[in-house]
């Protein structure tokens, strides 16, 4: 039984893909990375980045043959165009008692 368990939480940690930049990865990463993203349409994303240029929105991935909105959609938590983490700036509360 702990052999079964064992295995079904490694093809769950599979299942669950990191966001991939999309201006910067390998075809094989994004093909990893993203649903309904195989290898041949990762290679034709990559090709396309390297003829047409970087991505600017998501969207633009639509320009690719065989890569459609729904697709798009479906992936867009995933889809990064840079790799600079959003930064979250916290500002301290300021003391309502003034001195």
């Amino acid at each position: 039984m702990k052999k079964i368990i064992l295995l079904l939480s490694l093809f769950a940690v599979n299942a669950i893909a990191a966001p991939v930049n999309i201006n910067t990865a390998d075809a094989k990463t994004i093909s990893e990375a993203l649903s309904g993203i195989g290898q041949k349409k990762a290679e034709a994303i990559v090709k396309y980045r390297e003829e047409k240029g970087l991505f600017k929105a998501a969207e633009d991935l639509t320009n690719v043959a065989g890569i459609g909105e729904k697709t798009v959609e479906k992936n867009k938590n995933d889809i990064l165009l840079s790799d600079a983490a959003a930064a979250v700036v916290v500002e301290p509360k300021k003391d309502s008692k003034s001195k």
